[in-house]
Formats: structure tokens, C-alpha cells, sequence
């Protein structure tokens, strides 16, 4: 495995475990999918959320506890006095996934990482937390990554898309031009996956056949080639390179131009 990971004009890849401490949590804020086991069980929430603020910030003791009060009362937590002092197992799994976000900004980092941030939720707890995110990133000017599966959350939070299959970039666009005028067979595959109200309701979805190929064993060519649709000769030879195929919006596939979304049943 090799590359680059360019934040701020600098390769974190490059960078030592001190560099990167600095790095952690300061300019870069993370959400993890699973707050239970991402939280510390034997430290209280006010520990937790304490602890960036010390040592990013500076803060004292005294300053340090107001922040976690505000940042609690910022993330839609209430009763903070209690919460601060409770353990993780002692609140709800939307309340710690609004804990986490409360860590993740603390320090009003430039990018924020939601890694599957709402897949261990309730819809409608997903939904508060997503838009909790989305108002408190616009509040600060924090860019966002989204890693997700949720097509729907994608739709509604994102303004540029990447779609990657086995570890790489396959397709890279606007919203608009990844949702209506995909050009890659995965992104359609999942596109055309996922139920919409225009579909003709006696027609079956069509899910993506086949499976996962094992990462450790890559095909010369193409990952995609064995669950494509159009797939040629030269998709066993060559796995093609991310190029623009429309302004600003990139694929990679050597068929780009036969793919599209028409669907039987769907109202263009």
C-alpha cells in the first residue's frame, strides 16, 4: 500500500506520532460507528470530553468543565450536571453518538470523520443526529467526510460524491451528476438497488449480483469485471485509471460511455 494524505498542505503520512497527536482531534475530529466500545466504559463523560480541551486548548480544570457543559447543552443533551458525571453504559445510544460528536468538535476541528456515524441508530435518532452534525460543522466551517452505505444520507448531506469498490475511487462526481448521470456499473448497481417512489411497484429490485472479490486476491483487471453488465475483454486485461470524463466529474470504467441508470418502470 502506498500514497499520499495531504490535509493542510502536509502528507500525514510522512508526519511522527507526535505530529499527528497534535493533529488528532485538533484539526481533525472523529465519529465512530459504535460509540459504546469508541468511548472509555470506566471514565465519565466530563473526563472524556475534557480531555481535548486540555490538551489542544490548553484549558484549565475550571474552564475545561464549563466547555463540556456547553458543548453537551450544543449537541441537544439535557439534565448536563448529571450527564457529565455519568459512565457511558449509563446513557442511551443517541445520547452517546451526540457525546461523541460533542468530542469530535470540541475543538473545532477543520475536518470531521463520521465513520458510519448513524448505522447503530434508530431512523429517527439517525435523522436528529445527521442534522445535529450538519448544523454545528455550518456553525464552525467544518468540512465533513461521510462514510456511509446509506445512499439516502448521502442525497440529503452531500455536496461531492466518491464511490469506491475494493479500496479504490471508482467513480468521483457533484451529487447531481453521480445520482442522475452515473458513470461507473457499481454506482448504478446501487443506485438502482434502492427503492424510489417512481418505481413501477410490480417490478422486483434488482440487487447487484455476485460477490465481494477477496482484497487479498485481486483480479488483473477489473475488481468489478465478475458482477458487471459491461463488462469487454479489455476489463480482464486492465483495471482502468480514475479519469474526467465531464467537467469535474471522474470514473473509472472502460465502458463509461454504455453506462447509464435507465431503469424499466421509472419516469425519467
Amino acid at each position: 500500500v502506498d500514497g499520499k494524505v495531504i490535509f493542510d498542505g502536509q502528507d500525514l503520512i510522512t508526519m511522527t506520532e507526535e505530529e499527528m497527536q497534535a493533529v488528532r482531534g485538533r484539526n481533525i475530529g472523529m465519529i465512530f460507528q459504535e460509540p459504546m466500545t469508541s468511548l472509555n466504559p470506566v471514565l465519565t463523560i466530563g473526563n472524556q470530553l475534557e480531555e481535548p480541551l486540555k490538551l489542544h486548548l490548553g484549558m484549565t480544570k475550571q474552564q475545561s468543565a464549563s466547555r463540556s457543559k456547553e458543548l453537551l447543552e450544543l449537541v441537544g443533551i439535557p439534565d448536563t450536571e448529571t450527564r457529565l458525571k455519568s459512565f457511558p453504559h449509563q446513557i442511551s445510544g443517541g445520547q452517546r453518538q451526540r457525546v461523541m460528536i460533542a468530542m469530535a468538535l470540541s475543538c473545532e476541528p477543520k475536518l470531521l470523520i463520521a465513520d458510519e456515524a448513524t448505522t447503530a441508530l434508530d431512523v429517527t435518532i439517525q435523522a436528529q443526529i445527521l442534522e445535529i452534525i450538519k448544523d454545528l460543522t455550518d456553525r464552525l466551517g467544518t468540512s465533513v467526510i461521510i462514510i456511509t452505505h446509506n445512499l439516502g444520507v448521502v442525497a440529503r448531506y452531500a455536496d461531492s460524491v466518491n464511490v469506491m469498490y475494493a479500496g479504490r475511487i471508482r467513480e468521483y462526481g457533484n451529487l447531481d451528476q453521480v445520482y442522475k448521470e452515473p458513470k461507473h456499473p457499481y454506482t448504478v448497481g446501487l443506485l438502482n438497488s434502492v427503492p424510489t417512489l417512481d418505481l413501477d411497484a410490480n417490478l422486483r429490485l434488482e440487487p447487484i449480483r455476485g460477490e465481494i472479490p477477496n482484497l487479498t486476491d485481486l483480479p488483473e483487471g477489473c475488481a468489478f469485471i465478475d458482477r458487471c453488465d459491461y463488462a469487454v475483454p479489455l476489463c480482464e486485461k486492465s483495471d482502468p485509471e480514475l479519469i474526467e470524463i465531464d467537467r469535474g466529474h471522474f470514473g473509472a470504467c472502460w465502458e463509461h460511455e454504455r453506462v447509464n441508470r435507465l431503469i424499466p418502470g421509472v419516469t425519467p
